[in-house]
């Protein structure tokens, strides 16, 4: 057999090997891609942070109404009455619900007293540049929870703020 003809077989296994392995590879990406392995929005979870005084337990923001439910827990020096709390993209005091509001429409319109260690869920509206957001499921939200409270110990006011990264459900 000619040395060329040698040449053009090993040419041709080669490219045959290496063409079923970039169709397989290809196979892959598309299957991965199809069941959305590579969106980021996939990786996201919820978190919701605050300073040290206080922390949060859970957290949940639900696209139908666009109300975030926090679960928070206080771990400041002395009992507290939580005067008022918001959620907005803005890190403002805007649209902040309180005993005011009706608690955003919870029954207790009195402030919320919180031992220390004391947790509380607050059921929150969340708006982003002065309206109620418009979210919707699987989509990402990130704003500022505000939280407005006076020390029963000292009676001063006192406002923390805490960031609130969520995906819609």
């Amino acid at each position: 057999m000619p040395a060329t003809m040698l040449k053009a077989q090993s040419a041709l296994e080669y490219l045959t090997t290496y063409g079923w392995a970039i169709i397989i590879l290809g196979i892959v990406l598309a299957a991965l891609f199809a069941l959305g392995v590579f969106t980021p929005s996939g990786f996201v979870s919820t978190t919701c942070v605050f300073p040290g005084e206080f922390s949060c337990i859970s957290a949940a923001l639900y696209s139908i109404n666009s109300t975030a439910v926090l679960n928070v827990q206080q771990a400041t020096i002395s009992n507290i009455n939580v005067t008022a709390i918001g959620c907005n993209n803005q890190a403002t005091l805007t649209n902040m619900c309180g005993t005011a509001n009706n608690w955003c429409g919870a029954s207790n319109s009195n402030a919320i007293t919180m031992t220390i260690g004391a947790n509380y869920t607050f059921y929150v509206s969340c708006y982003q540049n002065g309206s109620l957001v418009s979210i919707n499921p699987g989509q990402i939200y990130r704003g500022y929870i505000e939280l407005n409270y006076t020390s029963l110990s000292t009676n001063f006011p006192h406002t923390v703020s805490g960031t609130l990264i969520a995906k819609a459900s």
